[in-house]
């Protein structure tokens, strides 16, 4: 028995097949580009991404000065802290060991130096610097802070961490050029001997990144 082939079935039946083939097809070139963009994106990303360290102790001395014309000298891998009744002056001498230039926005003290596993606080709680301070790649620069109002508890803190003299916490809010990829780096300032300060970094957070650590 000779059966009637319906070549419109067959038809339709071919088209369906290689339709989805076509599609299959298509959606894993997609899928592969979108995974060569994603690539390229974290690579160019890692290419703008700054990392802030304190500076070497070989690291020569930068000159640093605030508003009201107060000057001071900060020495490699170390930081300036004073007390006066009308302000308190901070800075730290940092270097960026990240691969693209680092924009510093802003910073929080923290007069006490707590143990275990402790968070920085909310960025909304960060001062925001008067002028964005620049840090190229593999470069020494510096971040530096003060306290002007002596009716204000965090200045009254300050005063008395600074005069003790006793270790307190710096945590400094910076980002690549185009203002993304924030990041926080807490720095440690401990007192030594004849008024010095020396600096030191305890830890890094991701602002707009997963923390790894999470």
């Amino acid at each position: 028995m000779i059966l009637a082939v319906d070549w419109v079935i067959v038809s339709s039946i071919v088209t369906a097949a290689a339709t989805l083939v076509l599609a299959s097809a298509t959606f894993l070139s997609v899928r592969s580009a979108n995974r060569a963009a994603r690539a390229a994106e974290t690579s160019l990303l890692a290419g703008l991404r700054p990392l802030l360290t304190q500076s070497r102790l070989e690291d020569a001395p930068l000159k640093v000065g605030f508003m009201d014309d107060k000057w001071f000298m900060v020495p490699g891998s170390g930081g300036i802290a004073e007390a006066t009744d009308l302000a308190v002056y901070l800075a730290i001498s940092v270097r960026n060991v990240g691969s693209g230039i680092a924009v510093l926005h802003g910073w929080h003290m923290s007069p006490d130096v707590e143990t275990g596993p402790v968070d920085h606080q909310p960025v909304e709680d960060f001062r925001r610097l008067t002028r964005d301070l620049y840090i190229a790649p593999g470069e020494l620069g510096f971040w530096q802070g003060v306290f002007r109002d002596p009716a204000e508890p965090e200045f009254v803190a300050a005063r008395a961490a600074v005069e003790e003299p006793r270790r307190f916490v710096i945590d400094v809010l910076y980002g690549d050029h185009a203002l993304g990829q924030r990041s926080i780096t807490r720095f440690l300032l401990t007192p030594r001997e004849e008024g010095r300060w020396v600096a030191s970094v305890a830890r890094h957070w991701n602002v707009d990144r997963p923390d790894p650590r999470e």
